[in-house]
């Protein structure tokens, strides 16, 4: 899960799973697979950079590398 804010400030956790766009209007706006959305205060490349770091903790770059190396696909 990664750690953001809301725009009063107050922080919550997200699972970055169910992520599918974080868009700019100007507000950084997260939407879920389910469709819900989120504005938060972190910018647009905040929140890619903390979705990467949780997809390393968790061992997904790294899979996702070595099927690159191996010339497998999806």
């Amino acid at each position: 899960m990664i750690k953001l804010s809301r725009l009063n400030g107050q922080s919550f956790r997200l699972n970055a799973f169910y992520i599918e766009t974080v868009e700019s209007f100007p507000d950084t706006t997260i939407t879920l697979t389910n469709g819900k959305k989120y504005v938060v205060k972190e910018n647009e490349l905040e929140v890619v950079e903390s979705i990467q770091q949780f997809y390393q903790a968790v061992g997904m770059i790294k899979a996702h590398s070595m099927w690159e190396e191996n010339g497998e696909d999806e």
